[in-house]
């Protein structure tokens, strides 16, 4: 259903999180709206920035836009850093909090002021802000008057988790006990009182929880950006509403406007005609894919092949990049594993000569790659992941099902439901043992739970699939959050 646009176009100020997998989620709903007719900017760090135009080979990518849809960028605060560098998440959190306020509102200001001297250029409708971001983005909201549309690129369990921190807080959970290497059944507490949520541990909630500094930056983004949520218009969060009913109807109540489940956004943006998507060819990525990877993937059987990447956060030790290393060599099976630059922290990924001896002619290595092309490739049988979201849903949505290693964050709720919910994923113990590897790659690869994996993730393919069809629910929302800001 094709919504209804003024002819003097809405402007939506997109700003992500400054991390790859919220820059590619953001940016995936600022083109579902710009396909709606929406003017678009969207906003990354001057750091990204430079890093996004690295990626997409220089500058002339900026002149492929369409003439609507626009890149702007703000600094963010921090000493200059290595490009091809993860940044400190910690460092970069507090600098986003304390530092970019006054650049965003600044920036705001202008595109307005832009449109009340130039008649053909379209004053700012709304910010899409991700949730995360809005002690940046909701100061320059009530000084321009301009709405927030909050946008929450993680899924509906983890935003309720999200919101029982002051309950978790309350209890003692947060600040009891250094609980990092725990072994004692601590982290195996029942934590039965979530809305929507049955037999959580704790586990299973964000590792921000964990922590024994009353002043953690993470823990501390946490409760603040919660706390800020009622203050948006409206929230989208980067579901689909039979993957997540009963947290979604658990939810609701608990916001004072719309909340509208829009997901998956990559199937939502396939489903757009190529004539009436002119930015089909607008990505943001901040490392150079290789898509030689997928000329290899076409040699290969169908379901044969391993996909390996831990995404663009997450850091293995030397110790741990050795045993998946040698795991997954002992499985035998063929892969294709992304290893980034940065993938040991400090270090170089250097993988064992045994390794190289024993996989030969079995595995392609790279960097990094066009994730959505390598899941959706027939070849693929399996992905082993830390269980990041846009990772999880983008599995989802091809039906490949998973292994998972959860490091930092919502990674460890999404691990949870994957496994344990929808039924189409094996978890990897936190202290990684090339044994369990092995034995965990062959059961998703050939056995009888890896069958069963299977099934269950096609089964919510086609329901992701009908999701985003014309009538399914998310694109009903979509157009439902499009009436919601035309009206204002």
């Amino acid at each position: 259903m094709a919504s209804d646009v003024p002819a003097k176009k809405p402007h939506a100020v997109c700003f992500p999180s400054p991390a790859q997998s919220h820059i590619k989620a953001t940016l995936k709903l600022a083109k579902l709206l710009h396909c709606k007719g929406f003017h678009i900017t969207f906003v990354n760090t001057e750091l990204n920035h430079i890093r996004m135009l690295e990626a997409q080979g220089g500058l002339g990518f900026l002149d492929s836009l369409p003439s609507d849809f626009q890149f702007l960028a703000i600094p963010d605060g921090l000493p200059p850093s290595d490009a091809a560098s993860t940044q400190d998440i910690a460092a970069l959190c507090e600098s986003a909090r304390s530092f970019m306020k006054a650049p965003f509102c600044d920036l705001v200001e202008g595109l307005n002021e832009r449109a009340a001297l130039d008649t053909n250029f379209p004053a700012v409708s709304c910010i899409v802000s991700d949730g995360f971001m809005t002690f940046t983005t909701r100061p320059a909201s009530e000084k321009l008057g301009v709405p927030i549309v909050n946008l929450w690129t993680v899924p509906a369990c983890v935003v309720m988790c999200f919101m029982q921190y002051p309950m978790l807080m309350e209890k003692g959970f947060n600040s009891s006990r250094d609980v990092s290497s725990s072994t004692d059944g601590y982290l195996d507490i029942i934590v039965d009182w979530i809305p929507g949520m049955k037999n959580m541990r704790l586990r299973d909630i964000s590792n921000f929880i964990r922590t024994t500094k009353a002043d953690d930056i993470m823990f501390e983004l946490a409760i603040d950006a919660m706390s800020r949520a009622n203050e948006a218009t409206a929230t989208v969060i980067h579901t689909f509403e039979p993957l997540e009913k009963d947290v979604l109807d658990a939810l609701l109540p608990m916001f004072s406007g719309p909340v509208y489940a829009i997901g998956p956004a990559s199937l939502l943006l396939d489903s757009i005609p190529e004539e009436k998507d002119h930015t089909k060819h607008v990505v943001c990525n901040l490392w150079m894919e290789d898509s030689e990877c997928l000329r290899w993937l076409d040699s290969k059987e169908p379901s044969s092949v391993l996909y390996i990447n831990f995404g663009s956060m997450a850091f293995l030790t030397p110790e741990q990049l050795i045993e998946f290393a040698m795991g997954i060599a002992n499985s035998k099976r063929l892969f294709l594993w992304i290893i980034r630059p940065d993938l040991v922290h400090g270090e170089a990924a250097d993988l064992p000569k045994e390794f190289a001896k024993n996989t030969k002619g079995k595995g392609f290595l790279t960097s990094w790659c066009p994730q959505e092309k390598v899941l959706n490739h027939p070849s693929i049988g399996g992905f082993l992941t830390h269980c990041g979201w846009n990772s999880t849903i983008e599995s989802l949505s091809a039906g490949v099902p998973m292994l998972c290693w959860p490091y930092f964050g919502d990674q460890w709720t999404n691990c949870r439901f994957v496994c344990r919910e929808w039924g189409c994923g094996l978890e990897i113990g936190h202290h990684v043992k090339r044994d369990e590897v092995e034995e965990l790659v062959k059961e998703m690869m050939e056995g009888e739970k890896g069958k069963e994996m299977k099934k269950r993730a096609m089964e919510w393919r086609k329901l992701a699939e009908e999701a985003t069809a014309s009538s399914g629910s998310s694109s009903q929302y979509l157009d439902r959050l499009i009436h919601h800001i035309l009206s204002r």
